[in-house]
């Protein structure tokens, strides 16, 4: 009987743990680390070494962008999958060590009348990479092929087109250098339901949640069908679907990073360090009173 105490008390202290900075007043999150980090079928990768290898990567992600910037390449990362499997969170830890000037991330909403009556592909490729750039789509043209078929936004005639096109689109993609990286996230309804429930308790993420969520959740199977059907028709050698694990979101980020290195053939180029000199006289500028200027209140005074 020891054992599974045990197993639950290491739960709560990595809980404790994630939380240590003193944000404690958010219960429904620790409640959700302690479900993850207890369930035998699931137990999350430990947060210690996960922020270290995060570290690790996001470093070398670093290194990358300078080569990409350096060579004038061109990377397009796509990120699909199911409501709620972790997309955000990894591109979010994909992004947040590189340059945004360098770096960009797109996620379209509704097309308008005047982009419906377009190519279906042009209000996408209006953002496509330039010289030394990296474009991250957060969900992408595969809309036909999924939710809007699904919802009945797309005619079966406009499916059918779009697994025709879609290929030969790509390929010349990436026949003109582009690098295209598509990834799909996966994971089980039982995952998926717990973090619709965990957006649905937190007031902070419920923004996250829409009916339309809830109209996917409730058509699993047939969501199952048009993925597997847009793999078979999308997967080309040119530009492969690659599936990442998505039931623990530390495990599914690092894997993702790990992968997005290994496919681009990066050499370390960063700049050598500025060497800062010493500060040149500034003259005898007299700045105007500071009672005539507009401060924003310190709510969080200096503590001795």
């Amino acid at each position: 009987m020891s054992q599974p105490v045990d197993h639950d008390m290491t739960a709560v202290f990595e809980a404790i743990d994630h939380y240590s900075d003193g944000d404690v007043d958010r219960p429904q999150e620790i409640m959700v680390e302690l479900q993850e980090g207890c369930s035998n079928k699931h137990k999350r990768l430990n947060k210690k070494v996960y922020e270290k290898e995060l570290a690790k990567l996001q470093t070398e992600l670093v290194k990358m962008q300078y080569w990409v910037k350096a060579t004038g390449f061109r990377m397009i990362i796509l990120f699909e999958g199911r409501d709620a499997a972790g997309k955000g969170g990894s591109i979010k830890r994909l992004t947040e060590p590189l340059n945004p000037r360098g770096c960009r991330v797109v996620a379209l909403g509704t097309p308008s009348e005047h982009q419906k009556s377009q190519w279906y592909f042009q209000r996408y490729v209006e953002h496509f990479p330039s010289a030394g750039e990296i474009v991250v789509f957060d969900r992408s043209w595969y809309n036909w092929a999924g939710v809007e078929k699904l919802m009945g936004f797309a005619t079966r005639e406009q499916v059918e087109q779009f697994y025709v096109s879609c290929p030969q689109f790509e390929q010349m993609l990436v026949q003109d250098g582009i690098l295209l990286l598509k990834y799909w996230f996966s994971i089980n309804d039982d995952e998926q339901e717990k973090r619709f429930q965990e957006r649905i308790d937190n007031e902070e993420r419920r923004w996250k949640m829409s009916p339309m969520d809830i109209e996917s959740r409730n058509r699993w199977v047939e969501y199952s069908k048009a993925k597997d059907t847009m793999f078979a028709k999308t997967h080309i050698p040119e530009a492969p679907w690659f599936t990442v694990e998505a039931n623990d979101k530390r495990r599914a980020r690092l894997n993702c990073l790990r992968h997005i290195l290994s496919k681009v053939p990066y050499e370390d180029m960063t700049p050598p360090p500025v060497k800062m000199p010493k500060r040149p006289k500034q003259g005898s500028y007299k700045r105007p009173p500071f009672n005539e200027q507009f401060f924003v209140p310190n709510n969080y005074p200096y503590k001795d």
